[in-house]
């Protein structure tokens, strides 16, 4: 049983008589003494996807459930539906688009790492891998001369996702971003 603060997106855990997906947890270390930190965390509920969301201290204990992890790829679109296959059986796991529209910020054709969470050999949710590698569509022009630990401006990818980047990357340059925080890690290596 671990504690709410282990909590990382991915992790299914059971709370108040439902199975929940964790999405996101924010920490919120309050500044008073002696004050516990907080973990707002927002989970997808099994089987019906709604979202909950609950504050948790970070010494609260919680249930997780055995999850099983398939590596998949995607592979089309069909409707609202978003077809994953299984690297291995080649079966295939539909999503609704509601159920992982922040999940598709970071996939598209190329993307490799993909895992399908499953409960009772029922796909739940998608992991994503720790980086990606996307190509940025839009972003301001590049400052010839800016340094490395200058300023930084927004940059638009092909999937809706927009991060900051540091203003000496340009359009059509392929860089590597974080999932968890969303955040530029560097250029990709060609």
């Amino acid at each position: 049983m671990p504690r709410a603060g282990e909590l990382k997106r991915g992790v299914a855990v059971e709370y108040n008589g439902k199975l929940l997906l964790v999405k996101h947890v924010d920490v919120h270390s309050p500044s008073a003494r002696g004050a516990a930190t907080l973990y707002k965390t927002r989970f997808a509920e099994i089987g019906t996807g709604s979202k909950v969301e609950h504050t948790f201290k970070g010494d609260d204990m919680l249930t997780t459930i055995d999850l099983n992890r398939r590596d998949v790829s995607f592979s089309y679109i069909d409707g609202d539906d978003y077809i994953f296959m299984d690297n291995e059986d080649y079966s295939q796991h539909p999503f609704r688009l509601e159920d992982i529209e922040d999940e598709l910020l970071f996939i598209n054709e190329d993307t490799k790492g993909l895992v399908v969470l499953e409960v009772d050999d029922k796909a739940v949710g998608i992991e994503l891998p720790q980086s990606v590698e996307m190509v940025i569509t839009e972003t301001d022009p590049s400052i010839k001369g800016a340094s490395a630990a200058a300023r930084t401006k927004p940059a638009r990818f092909e999937t809706g996702l927009t991060i900051q980047v540091p203003e000496y990357i340009s359009n059509g340059e392929k860089v590597k971003i974080n999932t968890n925080d969303r955040k530029f890690m560097g250029r990709a290596e060609s």
